[in-house]
């Protein structure tokens, strides 16, 4: 069995910063792509980045600049630095990975994290 725990979000005024992380755990013969999604109240889910195992990243367009995404690969952890938040960066954020699992990488998943609630007031 392999999960996603995400840890980091909060409450911050506009103009700060927050740093959120995304730990997998389990099974895991190696991690692919990890990444970030989010979801405002009545909003769809979007991507805000994605990075690879070799570290090429994609970020949303609204969001260079401001956010940058990392990983670990030696502790299975993807990294969010969100700088300069605004109000409309309010969100559940989510994270993801395509995981190769068991002994041998047989089985790909897709995982998501339980989502970690980020509050930007203004």
């Amino acid at each position: 069995q392999v999960q996603l725990v995400e840890s980091g979000g909060g409450l911050v005024q506009a103009g700060g910063s927050l740093r959120l992380s995304c730990a997998a755990s389990g099974s895991i013969f190696r991690i692919n792509v990890m990444g970030w999604y989010r979801q405002a109240p009545g909003n769809q889910r979007e991507l805000v980045a994605r990075i690879g195992s070799s570290g090429n990243t994609n970020y949303a367009d609204s969001l260079k600049g401001r956010f940058t995404i990392s990983r670990d690969n030696a502790k299975n952890t993807v990294y969010l630095q969100m700088n300069s938040l605004k109000p409309e960066d309010t969100a559940n954020y989510y994270c993801f990975a395509g995981v190769y699992a068991g002994p041998m990488g047989s089985r790909y998943l897709e995982l998501w994290g339980q989502g970690t609630l980020v509050t930007v007031s203004s």
